[in-house]
This record gives C-alpha cells, structure tokens and sequence, in this order.
C-alpha cells in the first residue's frame, strides 16, 4: 500500500492477508497506520483459474472451418467481476478501468474501450507475446468490464461516426451469418439517441458471438457479448421470426448501451443496488419492442408486446412471487442474486413501464427519462430518482393531471406483490379492485386490502373515452351505466394499457360475446385476446365458471388472428394434458365444436403449405404459431390435415432432400409416424441416425418416433433407447417421458420403466422416475392405481423418498379429481352448445 498520496511517500507494508470465504471478502492486515481522509494506492497481484464454467474469465472450445479453437471471454453481472480481479464489486462503486492484455500474437484481444497501443514483449523462456493495451475506461461499474480473446474474424460499419464491429468465428462470418445483425445495429443505435436525445458515450461498439455463453447476451458497455444464435441469421431462412428474434436481443442490448433503452438505468446510470435490477432490464425490455419493431415495421408492436411480455408474466405474477423492487435486506436475506433475473424483473419491469408510458403520454415519459438520464449520468439512482424526475415534468404542463404522485402511483405497482382484478357492475357504474388471488388464497388470506392506484382506458360501444382512475378499493363511475339495449357495451383495459385483469358482469359478458359474433373486428385485436385470456384466467382462479368463458369462443369462426387462436387453444388443449382429454368424453365433443371453428383458418394457412409457403415468410405470428393450430387439427382428427401430414412425409421419404415445411415439420413427422406402418417409423429412425441431421431435426423425430399408433414399435423404440450403441445415453430419458406422455404410450412406458428400474436407475437415478411419476399422475384416478404405484415404490424406494412420492401421488389424484369435475361441465356445455 503506498502513500497517501500526492507525495512520494514510504509503502505501509502487508503483515497477512486472508480470505473470508463466506461474505466474499479479502482482508488486508497492515504493519502500519493509514491517516484518515488520504488516499493511498492498493497494488495487489493475483491470480485466477480458467475454467469452461461461463462465469467471470472463462475457457471455450469450439469448432471452426473443421479445426478446433479456443478463445477466452467474460462474464461479470452480477457478482463475477470479484472472480477475475480483486475489486469493490458492487454497482454503486463504479471507477475508471485501465486494462492491457499480454497474449498469443496470433490471437486479438478486445476490452470494452479501442486499444490505443499494440507492442510485443519477450516472456523468460523467450516466447513472444502482443500487448494490447486499451483506453481509459468511461466511469463504470465492476459488473460492466469485459474481455474477449479470440481468433475471429469481424464485419463492420460506420453509424454516425461509431464504428460498430461484430466478431463471429471465421466460417460465420464468411458465410454472412451476422450480416443482418450488422445491418440492424446502427439504426437502433441511431433510433435510441434520436428518441432519448442522449447521444452515445463511447467511441467503437463491439459486438461478439460467442460459440458458447450462459444468457441470450450482456450489455458490457462497449464489447456487448452475445450468444452466437441469437446474432446469426442464415440467408437461407428467409423468416421473420428469427429476424424479430436477432432485433429483440440486439435492441435489449443496445439500450443498456446509451442508457438509450435502458432507458432509465443501465450502464450510464446504475441502479444503486441489485434490488432495483428491474430499472435496467424491466427498461431494457420495454425499449427492446420499440427498437426491434422500428427496424422491422411488419412486426406490430401492441400485438407482440402483449403476446410475448404482458400476457405470460401475468399468468407467473401470483401470490408466491415477489414485487418488483424488493428492500435490500431482504434480498440478501432471502434471494440468490441470480434469481432476481426472471421474468418478474424482465417482463412485468417492461409492462409496468409499457403502463406509465400511456398514462403520462410517451411525450413526457421521454421528456422524463431524458432529464433523469442527465442528471444522473455516470453515477448511480434508484427508483425514486426516477419517480421525481417524471414528477417535474408533470408540474410542469397542465394537460395530463394524475389523481395522486408519480411515487404513489408507482410504488402500488413495484412495492407490492401480485396485481389487481377490477370487478365491474354496470347497473350501477361500480368498479371494485382486489388482489388476483386464487380462490384457496382468497379464503385463507388476510393481504386483500392491497389498493392499487389503477389507470383505466376504456370505450363505450367502439369509441374511446377518457382516462379514468380508480384509487381506492371501490369507487361509483357514473359514465359506466349502461343502458338495457343490448347494443349498450363497455371495454376496459384497451389495448391492454395496463396492467391488472378485468372481470365483467353477466350483462356486459353476454353483450361482449352477442358483439363478437356479429362483428368480432369492433374490439381491437389486442383487447380480443385479453378478453377471453382473462376470462379463462378468471375460471381457473375461481372467479367465473368454465362455462362463462366458454361462451366467448362461439364466435371463433371468425378469428382471423393466429395468436388469440393460440391463447385459446393453449387454455381448451394445454399440451400437457392432450394425452389425458382423448381418454375422457369431453373429446369426441370438443372435436366437432372446435374443428367447426378452426376449419376457416386452417384451410386459409394449410392453402398456404400446399401451394405458396414462402408467401408467411413475414407473417410472424404464423411462424411462431402455426404449428399448434396444425397440431390440434390433426389431434382433432381432421382428415385434411392427417392427409396433408402423411403426403408431405411421403415427399420427404421419397426424396431425403425434400424439406418439410419448418413451420409445421413437428407435426408432419408426428402424424406422418402416426397414420403409416412401420416403413414410416423406420425412415424416421433412419433420418435421426443420420450423422448429418440437424440438432433441431433430430429433437423433431425423437418426438415423432413416440408418436406411433402400434403398441409393439412404441416398446421397441423404448428398447432402443436402453441401447448404449444405438442412442446416446441422454436421449433415454427423453424417449421414456416422449412415449409415456402418448395417449396409447403411458401404460407400454410404466410397464417398461417398472420391468427395467434396476438398470434404469442405475443410469439416472431419482431424477427420471419423478419427471416419469409426474406424467404418469396424469392418469391416476383412483386408489387402486396408487396402490398398484405405491407398490412398485416400496420396492424401489428408500423411505424418506416414498414419503415425498405418496404426497406427489395424492396431489396428482385430487388435481385429477378437479380436472375430472371441469371435464364433466365442458362436456356438458360442449353438448348443448355443439351445433350452435
């Protein structure tokens, strides 16, 4: 330690050093005393392990034009940095890094700013190495550092005079694999400063696609790493999904960069500490939809937004979960750091965003973000920061007025847990607001006087209305009475601008379904789809019946939007479950119900299969959903779509260069497997075991090959799968839990799992006999079943085991036995309702 500085003055020597494992923490033991209030420089030397772990400074091999390579690169967020130099590492602490790097000469180094200096050094043993030494870092945090060494090769463009360069391996590069990656970059750079009017901080940006990299990839300020999939794009596939796929992760990224999308924190500005992690990716998230639908316009935002970020995180967001911004004492009591980064960070952080953007306008909301950018930049906040910025900006103009504070407005939606349901009674113009809660936690809890402050957008028979709020548990809105025509209706929610789910009256209900029959395009596509999603939310929580949902599916034959189709038949035939409805009497009913419905659309995409494919390539929502509209058709039994599966599998076995349309390939092969012989399901093998098979090829017909009708192939293929020449040994699993999932496959699968344990077990253990019980529970109904279990468990169990196996069977049997009791009502709606 010398010092203090500025004079030159003696070092303070180190008695000891020793490490605190458990809080992560060096500790220095000094000969001498250091004077409060002067600076001292801390030298240390150190040294780490490299291993292929993906965290902090790690080791990767990988394959490229034939020849095997190596390269090293890092990951620090969030708590990694202390892995690979000794430092403050937490994000409030940000300092100004230089760095050099001593390598092989046949090898690049890159680091977060431009290398200003390349020398050459000799080692002892004569060996000569490059020196790459790199510009004084911006003030950052530990989490943001970077390092990649590598022998890739790179693609480059110009964007206002920041060079962008994206490194792939050489064969990648060469093929134009990161092509369209590069074409998008700069647009969204350019698209982010324009919008936040902050322009970006550092000289160059380098993008990497690492062969291997544990997230989709990392906003490191200057040197953003990437999974080398999420970055490519091959000529060859000319669809938009995997485009929307490129555009979401780089625009993610990038807004980490110029703060832009980040746009309340990221590496301009840093949250104060992990436990407001969801001011950088909740943010991240939300400029993420704006960047990728700027640079690809066929994508419509509202409908993505909704289908990909607010829909699934409401279906996550229940009692058990956490609130967005948690106390830091508690996070460090009771979370791991890693599992703040989950969806409730991610995609509820970007609905809420998507929320405070409408009701402020995005006018003011940018306005906003800008001068807390500015104030805040190269240091760090935390959401009050944020709240009081937009509260400035509100004071200052008159045209959008908020019943409350911008902090008591947003700490209803980040403080608490969960997320309301507004309950509406339009005789007399009521809204009541309480925690979406299942009906077993709505009895047995005592949180329901949880009050949120609620922006309601709402239209009254097509048109749009006025912004209304709700702030206290109930409240009258006169406006909201309808009359007794039933041409009188109302909408909440529009667009899905907020965040929360709404559950009508009887009255509106009925108006709601009579409307969508008659003219289902006078509710916009996005409220059509929260609408029944909600509803079928509201059955499975308890507060409506099944039937009152199923009432808003008559008038599907209408529905022209692919996603709203696959909400719906996610919630009628959840894939998990298709197995165990063929074997009940709501099926023979569902099928003519459904497939009376589905048939315009189908015939209108399988139109499509046949005869001009190419002409989806920009219909996303195909791309992403056509394959479970097919699946259910040919669930269903329409021959149409049996026959289309068996002659497109013909093609492929007469000519193994045919490709099968992607879009639908699962289904094909299944079906294709399931209508034919054996001939069929030994072509499918053939193609598996082919060595030149694509991984995403080889997954299709692992499935596909479960799917046979014959009970004999299905034992064989099980048989195979015990075979160490024949499959490698981490597929077994997966054949057993493909097969037992099969309607005809579950009892062939117990039978040969309870026949073959000792081996079984021997191989995997636990773990596959709980991924094969929780399948298996599926099926069990009665005592005699768990008993038939439970017998096979005594013999094959240890005891403390058994007692955790019993439990999971009598939780399968009472699930079952409610899953029966809903059955039994779909049936008997499906039958009256069948031939409207």
């Amino acid at each position: 330690v010398r010092g203090p500085l500025p004079r030159p003055g003696p070092a303070v020597e180190v008695a000891g050093l020793r490490q605190q494992e458990r809080d992560e923490v060096a500790v220095l033991e000094l000969r001498g005393q250091l004077r409060a209030g002067s600076r001292y420089v801390l030298q240390l030397d150190f040294q780490g392990v490299l291993e292929d772990d993906l965290v902090g400074l790690f080791l990767t091999r990988y394959t490229d034009q034939g020849r095997s390579s190596m390269l090293i690169a890092s990951q620090m967020e969030p708590t990694y940095a202390r892995r690979v130099y000794p430092c403050f590492d937490e994000p409030a602490m940000k300092s100004i890094f230089n760095i050099r790097i001593v390598h092989d000469p046949s090898y690049v180094a890159l680091s977060n700013m431009p290398a200003i200096d390349v020398s050459e050094m000799k080692d002892e043993n004569g060996t000569l190495w490059t020196v790459t030494t790199f510009n004084t870092s911006l003030k950052m945090s530990t989490y943001l550092t970077a390092f990649v060494i590598c022998d890739f090769d790179y693609v480059t463009r110009t964007e206002r005079g920041n060079e962008i360069r994206i490194w792939a391996r050489k064969e990648a590069i060469r093929n134009g694999y990161l092509d369209y990656a590069l074409n998008i970059t700069g647009p969204i750079f350019s698209f982010l400063e324009d919008i936040l009017n902050i322009s970006y901080p550092l000289p160059k940006t380098d993008l990497v696609a690492l062969p291997e990299f544990g997230a989709g990839g990392m906003e490191n300020w200057g040197l953003l790493t990437f999974q080398e999939l999420s970055l490519m794009y091959l000529p060859s596939d000319k669809f938009i999904s995997r485009k929307a796929m490129i555009a979401l992760i780089v625009s993610h990224e990038l807004g980490h960069q110029a703060c832009g999308k980040n746009s309340w924190f990221g590496n301009l500005v840093t949250m104060n500490w992990w436990n407001d992690l969801w001011l950088n990716e909740g943010l991240a998230s939300y400029f993420e939809y704006l960047g990728a639908t700027f640079v690809e316009p066929k994508l419509s935002l509202d409908k993505v937004f909704y289908d990909h970020v607010v829909q699934p995180v409401l279906r996550e967001d229940n009692e058990i979960v956490r609130s967005l911004s948690e106390s830091e004492d508690k996070i460090k009591g009771s979370f791991s750091l890693t599992s703040l980064f989950d969806s409730i960070t991610y995609n509820k952080g970007a609905s809420i965003t998507w929320m405070l953007s409408g009701f402020l306008t995005e006018n003011l909301f940018i306005k906003a973000l800008t001068s807390y950018l500015k104030e805040f930049s190269f240091s760090n906040a935390n959401q009050d920061d944020l709240w009081t910025h937009i509260q400035m900006v509100v004071n200052a103009q008159d045209e959008v007025q908020l019943p409350a504070s911008v902090k008591q407005i947003m700490d209803s939606w980040t403080c608490q847990k969960g997320f309301p349901v507004l309950t509406l009674n339009l005789t007399t113009g009521t809204i009541r607001q309480e925690q979406f809660l299942s009906k077993k936690n709505r009895e047995s809890t005592d949180s329901n006087n949880n009050t949120w402050i609620i922006p309601i957008s709402w239209m009254r028979n097509g048109s749009s209305q006025p912004l209304m709020w709700l702030d206290k548990s109930s409240k009258v809105f006169p406006e909201m009475q309808v009359l007794d025509s039933e041409y009188d209706w109302i909408l909440l929610n529009v667009n899905l601008s907020g965040y929360y789910r709404v559950n009508y009256d009887e009255v509106n209900l009925k108006r709601l379904a009579h409307l969508l029959e008659n003219d289902q395009k006078a509710i916009p596509a996005v409220s059509r789809f929260q609408l029944i999603d909600d509803v079928f939310a509201l059955a499975q929580f308890g507060y409506v019946q099944i039937e009152t949902a199923l009432e808003l599916t008559k008038y599907l034959a209408k529905e022209d939007e692919l996603f709203i189709w696959n909400m719906v038949l996610s919630n009628l035939v959840p894939e998990n479950l298709e197995s165990t409805l063929k074997n009940y009497e709501v099926y023979p009913l569902l099928k003519k119900y459904l497939l009376k419905r589905m048939l315009p659309i189908y015939h209108y995409y399988a139109g499509f299969i046949r005869k001009h494919i190419d002409a989806l390539e920009d219909d996303y929502f195909a791309l992403v959903y056509l394959e479970k509209l097919f699946a259910t058709a040919c669930w269903l039994g329409l021959q149409d779509c049996l026959t289309l599966s068996s002659e497109l599998y013909a093609k492929w076995m007469d000519n193994p260069e045919y490709k099968i349309p992607l879009l639908i390939k699962g289904t094909v092969c299944c079906y294709g497997v399931a209508v034919g012989s054996d001939k069929e399901w030994n072509f499918a093998w053939e193609m598996y075991t082919h060595t030149d098979s694509a991984d995403e090829d080889k997954d299709i017909l692992l499935s596909a090959m479960s799917c046979a009708k014959e009970s004999w192939l299905l034992y064989r293929y099980l048989q195979y799968g015990l075979s160490d020449t024949l499959l490698s040994s981490n597929c077994t699993s997966t054949v057993i839990l493909n097969v037992a999932t099969k309607d005809i496959g579950h009892r062939i699968a117990w039978v040969f799992v309870t026949k073959n344990w000792p081996l079984l077990s021997e191989r995997y253990g636990q773990e596959l006999l709980n991924d094969v019980l929780k399948v298996m529970g599926r099926f069990v109904n009665t005592d005699v079943q768990i008993q038939e279990l439970q017998v096979f468990y005594n013999a094959t169990l240890e005891e403390d085991e058994r007692e955790a196996t019993t439990l999971l069977l009598e939780f399968a049997k009472s699930e079952n036995i409610e899953r029966r009791k809903l059955l039994i009502k779909v049936a008997s709606w499906l039958e009256k309702n069948a031939d409207d």
